[in-house]
């Protein structure tokens, strides 16, 4: 297949462009810059431009861009570029696949668990309804967002992503160094469920999105058994050989990380209920054979 991709160059995207060209498939990167070869595209998701030309003969496009959540404090100014980033891209690009006279057949738009907020204990699937605060706020936009997708009939799936476990990136690749130094411990009291995939799954499970054509709409990207921030601690110990003997106090947590420490010590807890029914078998389901997969 021909599979135009945006956010190639993040974690996710860097691994499922990797994935699908072993494969032997076409793969169209958006970028940027102006296009240095045939697999690039050009796209200002800010300015919601899109070279829509380029995406011709495309069978599936997957937007994976937006500014890291994680990356920087949530300053005012840091939450509107997180919500712009998403919601102006994602409008972009489900308009320009709408105006093709042959719209790819799949629109995979990312999403994430933050949709449903707090959960504490409470197991929660697609079904659940969205939470209350900025990222769920900011999940259910950024869903509808592509509309002009779904209005002209194109399959549009939305994965909702938990913490993806992986040394490169993301909230796993920050742990990483900090346990190899022993210097790891539990957020918090401990007591939270980190929802988590780990990334060789989280790209099968993008792939079997495009494949499978009984998708759509929200698709949880987790695997099947969250645990608590006091489990992670003590399989990344136990993986790394390393003990784990620094808890973070929430008030430190607080002060350093400042709104985002909710989402930090925050619950959910999120099962893959419809990736699971759909056929999709994890290769790394428990936590453990996750951080060692990625270790």
């Amino acid at each position: 297949m021909r599979i135009a991709v945006t956010g190639s160059t993040g974690l996710i995207g860097t691994a499922l462009v990797r994935s699908l060209r072993a494969d032997g498939h076409e793969v169209v990167r958006l970028v940027r810059h102006a296009p240095r070869g045939a697999d690039e595209v050009r796209w200002d998701p800010k300015l919601q431009r899109v070279d829509a030309g380029g995406l011709r003969g495309c069978e599936a496009v997957v937007h994976l861009a937006g500014a890291g959540v994680g990356d920087h404090r949530w300053t005012d100014a840091y939450k509107r570029e997180i919500r712009d980033s998403r919601l102006l891209g994602t409008a972009a690009l489900a308009e320009a696949v709408a105006s093709l006279e042959e719209p790819p057949r799949v629109l995979v738009s990312g999403s994430a668990i933050g949709y449903y907020g707090e959960t504490g204990d409470r197991a929660v699937d697609e079904d659940a309804p969205p939470g209350y605060g900025f990222l769920p706020t900011l999940c259910v936009e950024w869903e509808a967002a592509a509309a002009a997708a779904q209005e002209a009939g194109i399959r549009t799936v939305f994965p909702r992503t938990g913490l993806v476990v992986a040394r490169q990136g993301g909230a796993w690749g920050r742990l990483f160094p900090l346990f190899r130094a022993g210097l790891g411990g539990r957020l918090g009291d401990g007591r939270q469920y980190w929802s988590f995939i780990a990334l060789h799954d989280h790209v099968a499970a993008l792939r079997h999105l495009i494949d499978t054509e009984a998708l759509e709409g929200p698709v949880n990207l987790t695997a099947p058994e969250p645990v608590t921030n006091r489990e992670v601690t003590a399989a990344m110990g136990r993986v790394l050989h390393r003990p784990a003997p620094f808890p973070v106090p929430a008030a430190a947590l607080r002060l350093a990380l400042g709104e985002m420490s909710g989402d930090v010590l925050g619950s959910q807890r999120v099962l893959p209920r419809r990736l699971l029914e759909s056929g999709f078998a994890f290769a790394f389901p428990t936590v453990e054979e996750a951080i060692a997969a990625a270790a």
